[in-house]
């Protein structure tokens, strides 16, 4: 399987411009966890998080749903981008949705990485992002945006 390149940073830093609601799978109750600290730290920055876990009723003030393909289409058309916090070999129901569901991007978190399913979404036409923490890209560009 060919390795699929993340988007250019200029490309990075425009997705986190454009971004206006995340749906995180496998989104954490246990503020412990990565998955709890890093969209509660995007949630501060103002965007909108909808948690995706089946375990949990509310996070970050919101409902949680068991699966995107749970989520109400009224919100599904607010989904701007997918963050996935699941195991590499995990990922590809939730990548699958995201492309039936029409949702333009799909961010897996750091150390999270599938090509195959990577490759499926962009063929798609879904912007892929992979391996790559979503909180430290956005204190990344955040610094640049206030420098310019």
């Amino acid at each position: 399987m060919t390795a699929v390149p993340n988007p250019s940073n200029e490309e990075i830093g425009d997705i986190l411009k454009r971004v206006r609601t995340i749906a995180v799978v496998g989104a954490s109750t246990n503020p412990q966890k990565e998955a709890h600290t890093v969209p509660a730290f995007m949630k501060s920055q103002g965007y909108r998080i909808i948690p995706i876990n089946p375990n949990a009723d509310e996070i970050f003030g919101e409902k949680a749903y068991p699966s995107l393909t749970d989520l109400p289409e009224d919100l599904v058309k607010e989904v701007d981008m997918v963050n996935l916090f699941r195991p590499g070999d995990q990922v590809g129901p939730h990548v699958e949705a995201a492309i039936e569901l029409d949702i333009p991007i799909v961010w897996m978190q750091q150390g999270i990485r599938n090509d195959e399913w990577a490759g499926k979404a962009k063929a798609a036409g879904l912007t892929v992002v992979q391996d790559l923490c979503i909180r430290m890209a956005y204190q990344y560009f955040k610094a640049k945006w206030e420098l310019s």
